[in-house]
């Protein structure tokens, strides 16, 4: 169906298109632009020649961050006064779990926790899947740090005045260190086994869903290396 979309369209545009053309450009709005270069190519020529800004020659720069922690923090702001403050971010298990049900005393009781304190993120239910263009069925089968890592990478380019659709094809690389996680794994009826629980719940997906839904070209990389993931990253 792919081939065909990109065939019809080369054929109507009298133009040539990439095989890969619904993958490179994934909605129609990509797809109008591209054709629209295609259209206008001397133009697009023309304004490429022209004198640019030469950039920074830096081997690392951070010019912006973006985070979620425990104790309700939420941005950047948030982060550096929980340091300063020196606050204990240790809380009781949040509501959207059993805390009778799990607890149990006994550190011997299997599929129990005889702690009812923990360190949490709040509201990694509330996740705007339609904001990344994400159905609601696909968005209960993503590991929540599939949904934590869209939403930080956006609020990082806003915080470094960049607006993410202007990083739309351009050769920007995502590296991105990762976990293991157990979320959807305990015991799920068949009716969920659907075709996103795979994409939903792999590492290797985490930085490929950024490169995606910023329409960004360049390498994409999930490193594990455990608890040095986001360093070796």
């Amino acid at each position: 169906m792919a081939v065909e979309v990109r065939n019809q369209l080369s054929a109507r545009a009298e133009t040539t298109l990439p095989t890969t053309l619904v993958f490179d450009y994934p909605s129609p709005e990509a797809i109008a632009k591209l054709l629209l270069r295609q259209a206008f190519a001397e133009l697009e020529a023309t304004a490429l020649s022209a004198p640019r800004r030469a950039s920074y020659d830096e081997p690392i720069a951070i010019v912006a961050m973006a985070c979620r922690t425990p104790g309700g923090v939420v941005d950047v702001e948030g982060y550096w006064a929980l340091l300063d403050e020196g606050r204990d971010v240790i809380g009781p298990f949040p509501d959207r779990w059993d805390t009778e049900a799990l607890y149990d005393p006994d550190p011997d009781a299997r599929g129990k926790s005889y702690a009812r304190e923990g360190g949490f993120l709040r509201d990694v239910d509330q996740f705007d899947a339609g904001f990344f263009g994400i159905s609601p069925r696909e968005a209960l089968s993503m590991d929540p740090q599939q949904r934590l890592v869209l939403e930080v990478a956006w609020e990082a380019l806003e915080q470094a005045g960049l607006r993410p659709g202007e990083l739309n094809e351009s050769s920007t690389g995502v590296y991105l260190g990762s976990m293991g996680s157990d979320y959807g794994q305990g015991n799920p009826s068949l009716e969920l086994l659907d075709g996103y629980v795979g994409t939903g719940q792999a590492s290797s997906v985490l930085s490929g869903r950024v490169s995606y839904a910023l329409g960004l070209q360049g390498p994409a990389m999930t490193v594990d290396t455990a608890c040095s993931s986001s360093l070796v990253a």
